[in-house]
Order: C-alpha cells, then sequence, then structure tokens
C-alpha cells in the first residue's frame, strides 16, 4: 500500500473574523493582524484562559506538506506553490489519495486537527473528494472516517491508546527517539512567521520536517508492531538519510539532517 504522511499548517480566516467579532463594515477599518489579535483573544476568553488556538472551522490552510512513499520511492514536499491559493492546496490534497489509489494516511493529531480543518475547508470552498469519502464496499471496514481503522492511523491517538490523559506532543515523543523535533519553530509562531518576509517559504519548510518527524516515528511504531524487522527498520531509515542528503538545495533538509545524525 502506498503511504501519505501529511500535516497542515493554518492561520486565522481573517475574513470569517471580520464576520464574526463585529459590524462588516467597522471590521473593514482595522488590520488583519487586529482582527487576528481580536479572534486569538475570544478564544481565550471562550476557554477560561486555557488556549487560544481558534477553533477548527475558523482556520484557513496555508500549507500542507507530505511524505509520499511509493513502491521503493519516497519523496517529501509541499502541494502547490508558495502562491498557490487554499482551494488550490486542498484540492491537491484530495487528489493526491485519488492517484496513489487510496494510500493509508499518517499523521500526528490528524484526526483531531488536520482533518477536521481540511473536511470545514473543503466545505466551504466546495471541493469534490469521492475516494476519500468512500465508506461503501470495500471500505465499509476501512475507510478514512472510523477512528479505529487503519487508512488514517494518527499516530498520536494510537500510541495513546485512544486516551486523551496520554496524548504527547509530536516533539517530544522526536526527541524521545532521538530524531530531530522542531527546528527552531513550533506550530504557534506560524501565524507570527506568515507576517514576516517569505513567511510562507518558511512555514512549508517548518512543515516538511515535521511530516519527516512522523514519517521516521511511523517507522518506529512498524518495527514496535512487527510489521518492520530489524534489518528494514535500518534500510528504510536509511532511505530517508539518503534522500536528505542529495536535497542540496533545500537547507533545513541538511539541518534536519545533521541534528538526526549528531
Amino acid at each position: 500500500m502506498n503511504i501519505l504522511v501529511f500535516d497542515i499548517e493554518t492561520i486565522p480566516d481573517i475574513e470569517m473574523g471580520r464576520r464574526l467579532y463585529g459590524k462588516h463594515s467597522e471590521m473593514e477599518k482595522i488590520s488583519d493582524e487586529e482582527v487576528a489579535r481580536i479572534m486569538f483573544q475570544q478564544r481565550h476568553q471562550e476557554t477560561d484562559g486555557k488556549t487560544e488556538v481558534i477553533r477548527h472551522h475558523l482556520q484557513k490552510v496555508i500549507a500542507i506538506s507530505a511524505v509520499l512513499r511509493t513502491g521503493e520511492k519516497l519523496k517529501v514536499d509541499s502541494l502547490g506553490t508558495i502562491d498557490s491559493l487554499e482551494i488550490e492546496i486542498i484540492q491537491l490534497f484530495f487528489k493526491t489519495i485519488q492517484h496513489y489509489n487510496t494510500p493509508m494516511l499518517i499523521s500526528w493529531n490528524g484526526g483531531g486537527f488536520d482533518l477536521p480543518v481540511l473536511h470545514y475547508r473543503a466545505l466551504k470552498h466546495g471541493i469534490t473528494a469521492e475516494r476519500y469519502w468512500n465508506t461503501e464496499s470495500n471500505f465499509r471496514y476501512n475507510n478514512y472516517l472510523n477512528r479505529f481503522h487503519e487508512r488514517h492511523t494518527d499516530l498520536m491517538d494510537v500510541l495513546a491508546a485512544y486516551q486523551p490523559r496520554a496524548y504527547a506532543p509530536l516533539d517530544e515523543i522526536a526527541t524521545l527517539l532521538e530524531l530531530p523535533g522542531k527546528l527552531g519553530m513550533s506550530g504557534d509562531k506560524v501565524w507570527e512567521t506568515y507576517q514576516q518576509e517569505e513567511g510562507i517559504q518558511k512555514i512549508r519548510n517548518y512543515c516538511e520536517t515535521d511530516v519527516l518527524n512522523t514519517y521516521l516515528i511511523f517507522l518506529r511504531f512498524q518495527l514496535m508492531r512487527g510489521h518492520l524487522n530489524q534489518s528494514a527498520y535500518a534500510q528504510e531509515c536509511q532511505q530517508v538519510r539518503e534522500l536528505l542528503t542529495d536535497e542540496k538545495e533545500k537547507p533545513h533538509f541538511q539541518e534536519f539532517l545533521k541534528a538526526w545524525i549528531s
């Protein structure tokens, strides 16, 4: 089976913020930064100060990165370009699922965050994804939507035995396995980075290192449950190292490789 490890990065949906939090005519007069601040503040109040992470349907997708394993081939990239619209990026994600014959999706907290966001945004844009939503015939007992099916494996959920109290951050599990983890950025810095020069490219680079961490954790998971033996596991890791070594034009890959080796 083909394997697609994915991760998304999001920012506040400023357009929705203008609609929701005040008269539209008044909200049009203030900056995007101020609208975002209002949205974060509103969420802070809604949760009694527990979080400023805004709700899924108020998120806008700005990057989707993936590790794609097809046969013996391995590829790591972000969908679209830095100029791609949200609708184009999301369409590419679901077209990839269609093109690669319903690959096994792998994520870290994809069930709790990434996929619900993609569902809402696909709904907004009227994106058709028939293969993804299929729960009939051969997909009845193994589809992308059922929490306990493997067609989408949320590693955070599975490793925590589906117990929220046992959930762990990707960065800490990567560190546990002596993987590079986060390299100078984290999800709560995405909006701040987005506003900087070349912000989208920085975010795409960060997202690609996240999926690399997730893929390497997945390989260890496959070893743990006996789907890979020690020799096969070592070969899979070596393939990742070779890919990173060959990508000379991606400094973040070289940084990831250096941190992994050391």
